[in-house]
C-alpha cells in the first residue's frame, strides 16, 4: 500500500458508554502521501482523490478528511504579492508600533473587522470570518516566492462543502471535510489545529442534558467536535516542511445534524475579553 504507516495514529475512546469498562472504538488518522505542491487554479479535490486511491483506502461513509488551509487558499488563488500592495497611513502607523512590514499590515487590516490588541511582533484582530486571531491568519511560511503571502479562504465552510461534494460523488459515500489551520491561544503557549471550515459533520455538538457517568445531566457542555479533529490531525500534518497537507480520519461516529465551522464562533456579546 502507498501509506507510510509511521504516519498513522491509532487510539481508543469510550463511545458514549454510561459505565466504566464499556466497549472500545478504534479511530485511525493517516496522513495522505504524494500530494504535490498546490498552486493557484489546481484541482485540489482531484489531487486528494488521486492520493486516496494511490493509498488503496479510498473513502468510506463517515470518514473525515482534514485538509490544510494553506493548500485550500493556494488552490483558490488567495496568494498576494506584497510588491503590489500600497500601505495606507493607518497601516504605516500600526506597522511602526508592531515592527511589521506595512504592506502586510495593510492586508491584515483589509481582512479584519477590528484590531483587538497589538504589540511588537503581533496584531490580534477580529477577522472578517469571525475568528479572533493573530495577523488575520496571513503569513509567508510554505509560500513560494519571498514577497508572497497567503490569505485565508474567502469562505472556508464553502470550501469544505465543495471538496465534500466532489469526494462524495467520486467515492459514493457521505464523508466529512474539515479545513484546518494552526492558531495560538489566549491563555496557553503553542499552536494547535482549529477548524476554519467544516462540512458533513456537526462542528459543534450540544451535549447539554446528556447524562454524565453518574446520571447527572450535563449543564454547560458544548463540544468543539471539528476543532478536536483538526487539532489531532495537525499532529500528523506538522508545521514546517513535512509536506503532508491532508489527513484521513476513520472510525469516528457522531449524532446530530451537520453544522459548519461558523457555528463554533463565540458571539462578540458573549466575549468577555472584547
Amino acid at each position: 500500500m502507498g501509506w507510510d504507516r509511521r504516519l498513522v495514529i491509532a487510539f481508543h475512546f469510550h463511545a458514549g458508554r454510561r459505565h466504566l469498562g464499556g466497549g472500545m472504538v478504534q479511530v485511525t488518522m493517516t496522513a495522505l502521501e504524494g500530494v504535490p505542491l498546490v498552486r493557484e487554479g489546481d484541482d485540489l479535490a482531484g489531487l486528494l482523490i488521486a492520493a486516496l486511491e494511490r493509498g488503496g483506502t479510498g473513502l468510506e461513509d463517515r470518514d473525515v478528511l482534514v485538509v490544510a488551509q494553506k493548500v485550500v487558499s493556494k488552490a483558490e488563488g488567495r496568494v498576494v504579492d506584497l510588491a503590489d500592495v500600497t500601505p495606507s497611513e493607518r497601516a504605516e502607523t500600526l506597522a511602526s508600533e508592531t515592527d511589521k512590514d506595512p504592506r502586510q499590515v495593510e492586508l491584515v487590516l483589509a481582512e479584519a473587522e477590528e484590531v483587538v490588541r497589538h504589540k511588537p511582533g503581533v496584531i490580534v484582530v477580529a477577522h472578517r470570518l469571525g475568528h479572533v486571531m493573530a495577523n488575520a491568519g496571513i503569513d509567508r511560511s510554505n509560500v513560494e516566492g519571498g514577497e508572497r503571502v497567503l490569505l485565508l479562504p474567502v469562505d472556508p465552510d464553502a470550501s469544505a462543502a465543495g471538496l465534500k461534494a466532489r469526494l462524495d460523488a467520486h467515492f459514493g459515500v457521505g464523508a466529512g471535510v474539515i479545513v484546518a489551520d494552526s492558531v495560538g491561544r489566549a491563555w496557553r503557549l503553542g499552536t494547535v489545529g482549529l477548524a476554519l471550515g467544516a462540512a458533513g459533520l456537526p462542528a459543534l455538538m450540544d451535549r447539554r442534558g446528556a447524562p454524565d457517568l453518574f446520571g447527572r445531566p450535563l449543564e454547560a457542555t458544548l463540544t468543539g467536535f471539528a476543532d478536536g479533529i483538526a487539532a489531532a490531525a495537525t499532529l500528523l500534518m506538522g508545521e514546517g516542511d513535512e509536506g503532508r497537507p491532508a489527513v484521513l480520519v476513520r472510525g469516528l461516529d457522531w449524532q446530530g445534524e451537520a453544522l459548519p465551522a461558523a457555528a463554533l464562533l463565540r458571539p462578540k456579546a458573549e466575549d468577555m475579553f472584547r
